[in-house]
Parts: structure tokens; sequence; C-alpha cells
């Protein structure tokens, strides 16, 4: 006996391809030696070997605050015009991006989506924001 709306109508619906890879766009911006701003980028899901490796430097080992700069450095695929990023471009961006950036890493691996569930400071009213290629302050 067949249900309608079961496990098998579920087969009948073309699935959507996978993504694993996500736009973003820094708070502040990545300054260049040139002094160019690089705002927007993307970052691709992470894969256990990336989360593997990092624990082998030896900057890690010294000071495991730093993983997330060697993670960051291996997962962002884009920013701006740069010809590549790598974990120096991390280590060089301003505090405010590195946290947007730990916070939008989590987000992607994680939790599995870019939206976050946030509360009105005035009325307390719950929604939810997206945070891939939105500018704070944007909706």
């Amino acid at each position: 006996m067949r249900r309608e709306g079961s496990a098998g109508a579920q087969h009948d619906r073309p699935q959507e391809p996978l993504r694993t890879e996500f736009e973003f766009e820094l708070p502040r911006g990545f300054v260049d030696e040139a002094g160019t701003v690089h705002r927007s980028g993307a970052m691709r899901l992470a894969t256990a070997r990336d989360e593997l490796l990092p624990l082998r430097d030896i900057r890690v080992r010294e000071n495991p605050a730093y993983l997330s700069v060697v993670l960051l450095g291996r997962v962002i695929t884009r920013l701006g015009t740069l010809p590549s990023v790598h974990d120096g471009t991390v280590e060089n961006m301003f505090a405010s991006d590195l946290a947007f950036l730990q916070d939008f890493y989590r987000q992607i691996n994680a939790e599995g989506h870019t939206r976050a569930a946030v509360a009105c400071p005035h009325c307390e009213q719950s929604f939810e924001v997206e945070l891939a290629g939105s500018r704070l302050g944007e909706s």
C-alpha cells in the first residue's frame, strides 16, 4: 500500500545539485599592498582534509588560535581581484572580517545554510537574515 506524498514521490522531483561554494561580502574588506580594498569573495565547503591538515602545522601547534587562520586560508576560493588567497592573506585581515569569516565558515559547514536566527533588540521580534553575499545593515 503506497500513500501519496510518501518517500516514493520524492524521487519524482529532480534533485537540486549540492551547493559547495558560497558568496560573501566582508564588513570592512582586505586592503592589499596597493591600497585596493577587496570585499566580495567566495568560500567553499570544507573537507575532512581541510580540517585535519592544519593540525600538523607548527604555527597551530604552538598557538591553537592560529587554526582558524590556516583553515580559512584553505577554503576561501576568491577575494576581490586577488590572484590567490592563503593563510598570509587571512592573517592580515581586520579582526572584524576574521570574526565574520569564522562565523560564515561555521554557518555553511556546521549548519548547512547561510541564514542566522536573530531578534530585534527593540521589539524582540525573531526573524532570519541571510549572511551570504549581503552587507551589514542590508536585508
